[in-house]
């Protein structure tokens, strides 16, 4: 269901006022909702752009879609394990580029995955808390290095059987950095484009606010405080938190941000907000500045990133990282 929203704001206009229109629209795409609101003065012009970017992140949902058994990553995931798999040079680099994510987060963030989702209950559920002997059964198909890609021909093979990526973890701000890519090229220079409200790119700044989109920050205990407020001006934010899926057993609530190196769920912090250049980026950074914490954080944060982390303490400490 789309749900359309068109009003208009005046603006100063070297010539005379003119009307701008703001544009509203969501959809659901690759499991989550994505909502784009945008700016500009031709509304047939706009609702081009817009819907041509909702048809980028339902294109990219039969590429990157772990539900849908005909997509290229459900292919990898059937295959990879007896021979290597061809993929196209998107899926290819997108795959490279998580390997490297892996590799600066010392392997806290890892889309191999899969296994440790499936027995913890988050694939396709809303978890339970399973025998220690499962999670080490899982984690012997767990870790980045057993996904061998190959440039030269473009291919994807695992090194043993059981191994399954997951892009829970980077899906939503690859796709909501295509979308941007679309509006941008079809003349859109003010747009705000979310993914379930999580991963959030800001193009321009909307009128009458020179700073950018105003965003945010929930406080991660109670859904109707806010802790910080950050202006989105050509920036993304992605918040990873352990409130938005999670269960409660023998009096400790476990979330789906597993750790992959222990095959437990990340303790220790509540939530954690990073501010970047691209959304691929803020959202792939957010897992491992999540489970290491702030001390790793602080010491591994890459340039021109900013970070917003709330700690799991009696009383909530949430705070920029300094």
């Amino acid at each position: 269901m789309v749900v359309l929203f068109l009003a208009t704001v005046s603006v100063a206009h070297p010539a005379a006022a003119r009307e701008m229109l703001r544009l509203e629209q969501t959809a659901e795409a690759m499991g989550s909702t994505y909502s784009i609101a945008v700016y500009g003065y031709d509304r047939q012009a706009m609702e081009s752009a817009v819907a041509a970017a909702f048809d980028e992140v339902r294109a990219l949902d039969s590429m990157l879609s772990n539900y849908k058994p005909d997509s290229e990553w459900s292919q990898v995931n059937r295959e990879a394990a007896s021979h290597p798999v061809h993929v196209s040079t998107e899926l290819f680099n997108l795959l490279a580029a998580c390997q490297e994510y892996s590799r600066q987060s010392e392997g806290a963030f890892d889309i191999s995955v899969g296994p440790l989702m499936k027995v913890w209950g988050f694939y396709k559920g809303t978890g339970h808390l399973p025998h220690r002997a499962e999670v080490m059964a899982a984690m012997q198909k767990v870790g980045y290095r057993h996904v061998h890609l190959d440039a030269a021909h473009e291919t994807v093979s695992f090194d043993r059987a059981g191994v399954e990526l997951d892009p829970g973890g980077i899906g939503k701000g690859y796709a909501v950095d295509r979308m941007i890519d679309v509006l941008r090229q079809k003349g859109i220079s003010i747009a705000l484009v979310s993914a379930s409200h999580s991963s959030i790119y800001g193009l321009g700044a909307p009128p009458n606010e020179p700073r950018g989109w105003r965003v945010l920050i929930r406080d991660p205990r109670d859904e109707n405080r806010t802790v910080a407020e950050v202006f989105l001006k050509n920036n993304s934010m992605s918040t990873s938190g352990s409130y938005e899926k999670f269960f409660r057993a023998e009096g400790r609530l476990y979330s789906h941000i597993m750790d992959p190196r222990t095959g437990y769920p990340a303790p220790g912090m509540l939530s954690v907000s990073v501010i970047a250049p691209r959304t691929i980026d803020s959202e792939a950074w957010a897992k491992p500045f999540f489970i290491n914490g702030r001390r790793w954080a602080a010491a591994h944060n890459p340039q021109g990133f900013r970070a917003f982390l709330c700690e799991d303490r009696t009383e909530p400490s949430c705070a920029y990282l300094q």
